[in-house]
């Protein structure tokens, strides 16, 4: 079955597909936030956390994109499943434990040392991590992207 689409020739690799859908996480988290806040705010297009992940959308987006290209049975779908699960453990976990705590020594700061302008104006970067929702909405995200992507092009059904 062929598209209509053009597509690109890398529209099968798994690295393109995971960035793709990375990459537009990540914008669409930017339009929402300008929609919101009434402004744009470009470095929403680089920070980390929000709903929902990128990094998961990425991470099962590539696994996907390598279980339909290599088999879901393939060690290299295996290898690729366990990296996702622990990027996503990590921003869910790790990530979002430093930013609990980047939170709380904001407050020390602001409560403590606001005589200090130049310690009050070094806050540290709070949204760090990710709640399990907004990981999990991320993982969803990436493997419907995926199907759709593969679909769309005729690389499925």
């Amino acid at each position: 079955m062929s598209s209509p689409i053009v597509w690109l020739p890398l529209s099968r690799n798994p690295l393109y597909i995971a960035v793709l859908c990375g990459f537009l996480v990540q914008a669409l988290k930017f339009v929402t936030s300008s929609f919101r806040e009434k402004r744009f705010n470009f470095r929403r297009l680089v920070e980390t956390g929000g709903m929902p992940s990128s990094h998961s959308a990425g991470v099962a987006a590539l696994s996907t994109a390598v279980g339909l290209r290599a088999g879901f049975g393939s060690v290299l779908f295996a290898v690729t499943v366990y990296f996702s699960l622990i990027v996503m453990y990590d921003a869910a976990g790790l990530r979002r434990a430093a930013g609990r705590q980047a939170t709380l020594l904001n407050r020390l700061i602001d409560s403590h040392y606001r005589h200090d302008k130049h310690l009050v104006e070094m806050k540290l970067l709070e949204l760090l991590g990710h709640t399990p929702l907004e990981v999990l909405a991320g993982a969803v995200v990436g493997v419907l992207f995926t199907l759709g992507w593969m679909y769309l092009g005729g690389h499925l059904g």
